[in-house]
């Protein structure tokens, strides 16, 4: 079989070579309009996560990103689409040592090939881990090509397009439409969900617990969720810089200190700048599911979900913020609550998948709150 180069070009003009996968097996390279339609850009980060590669690809934090996973086989354990956490994949590139398909039937390239999302293997991700952690979160583009020289030349102009794009990835990320779910507790409370980019997981840990959940656009205005009245409000996950999202916070504004609200990462860094705190991008990030949390509000330590490049600056929060949650890596901010002003939020995945599930009982904090 002919083995197809492929390439990794971080914007900075390293190469990283590697396998190039596309529609389930190794490509031939036979036409360059069909090798240019699957050349993708993106911004260049990695998790280390044992498992979950499903959830990962289809979670719309990972928007504009190729994802490199540390956990050298992908693949070995299938594919099933109970597993997504949304309706389609969102990775613009899978980046891995070892791709495995020898599940039963189902081929978790396959799918990605169906998707065209290109695939790189036989990568040394142990070195482009290293570089990303020591010298950060870098953009870059996957190319199949013959010599790093033609991967560079290539790479240049999609990076370049892609950076271009609209910043204000959450808009792209969320829904566009109102919808409203019935919940599973008749007893329970209402729940109005602004939506930056929502992992499915997250609405059936309300749906468990919940009545009714009317789900918003991320640039609703606080009348439209006033309207409705819930009991609570959850800011979900999503993608980007939550200095680039726009709407939302004055959304915020308006609304906090009315209903109690909760914010989950994305939801948890805009609602931070809507108390009048600041955020910052984090060196390389924070993705994968064994990340050690100090969290004072339910008094316990626990590993937890993480899916992150940004977050809140600790000495500009306001006096009545508390910080009730410590990220153990590195000390950073991962939660924080004001119990006047009604607002609590997480910098991890509470919903955990992938991950542990610790952390869930958030949730029924949350709902307490409301009721």
């Amino acid at each position: 079989m002919n083995r197809t180069k492929g390439f990794l070009v971080l914007e900075s003009g390293e190469t990283f070579s590697g396998l190039w996968q596309q529609g389930g097996r190794e490509q031939s390279g036979t036409g360059q309009s069909d090798g240019l339609a699957w050349d993708r850009a993106g911004e260049v980060v990695f998790n280390t996560s044992h498992s979950g590669y499903e959830e990962m690809a289809t979670d719309p934090s990972y928007l504009n990103q190729i994802i490199v996973l540390t956990a050298p086989q992908q693949g070995n354990y299938g594919e099933n689409d109970e597993f997504w956490e949304s309706e389609r994949i969102w990775i613009d590139g899978f980046v891995c040592v070892e791709m495995q398909n020898s599940w039963r039937d189902q081929r978790w390239l396959e799918k990605l090939g169906r998707h065209k999302v290109p695939v790189l293997t036989e990568v040394d991700t142990r070195k482009l881990v290293f570089r990303l952690r020591d010298q950060g979160t870098p953009w870059g583009a996957l190319v199949r090509a013959e010599t790093a020289e033609e991967a560079l030349a290539k790479s240049k102009d999609l990076i370049a397009a892609k950076k271009k794009l609209d910043k204000d990835w959450v808009h792209f990320a969320s829904v566009k439409e109102e919808r409203t779910l019935k919940g599973d507790n008749p007893r329970g409370p209402k729940i109005a969900v602004l939506d930056f980019g929502c992992k499915m997981n997250s609405l059936r840990e309300l749906k468990s617990r919940c009545s009714e959940i009317r789900v918003f656009p991320s640039r609703t205005d606080a009348k439209k969720i006033r309207a409705y009245n819930p009991d609570g409000i959850l800011l979900t996950n999503g993608p980007g810089d939550p200095g680039d999202v726009q709407v939302a916070p004055e959304t915020l504004k308006d609304l906090i200190g009315w209903k109690f609200i909760f914010g989950i990462c994305m939801g948890h860094q805009v609602l931070g700048r809507a108390l009048g705190g600041e955020t910052y991008k984090l060196k390389f990030g924070h993705r994968g599911s064994n990340h050690p949390i100090k969290d004072s509000l339910l008094n316990k330590i626990y590993m937890s979900s993480q899916n992150h490049g940004y977050a809140v600056k600790l000495d500009t929060l306001p006096k009545t913020v508390q910080v009730t949650h410590v990220n153990l890596n590195d000390n950073t901010v991962a939660g924080i609550y004001d119990p006047g002003r009604k607002a609590m939020s997480v910098q991890f995945h509470p919903e955990s998948h992938p991950g542990p599930h610790e952390a869930a009982e958030l949730f029924d904090f949350f709902i307490r709150q409301t009721q």
